[in-house]
């Protein structure tokens, strides 16, 4: 089982800041090797040392679906269009309009 950090609510990796049917996914943060649902829940356990994915890096496991657990890298993740490879559950394309805070 692969712990995920922050203000998670369920056991789908929705947090208090993201919530919606489509937010399941978490993100590992490259900084810190450890998943979070969101931006605000890594800013919030205090890290203080925030660091994106560099490209050279994209080929290993940074995100997790939280419908199935599946872990895929973040190429696959940024090819999937915001669906699962692996059960097909949708992910919220809206989380493309943060991929600045996590991936170079």
């Amino acid at each position: 089982m692969i712990h995920v950090a922050g203000n998670v609510i369920d056991s789908e990796t929705r947090c208090t800041h993201y919530h919606s049917e489509l937010d399941i996914i978490a993100i590992k943060f490259y900084c810190c090797d450890t998943y979070f649902p969101c931006y605000s829940c890594h800013q919030e356990a205090g890290c203080g040392n925030h660091k994106v994915w560099p490209k050279e890096k994209f080929g290993e496991n940074a995100v997790l679906c939280g419908k199935c657990k599946n872990e895929l890298t973040v190429t696959q993740y940024k090819d999937s269009g915001y669906k699962c490879p692996s059960c097909g559950a949708d992910f919220n394309p809206g989380c493309g309009l943060h991929k600045h805070l996590y991936f170079e």
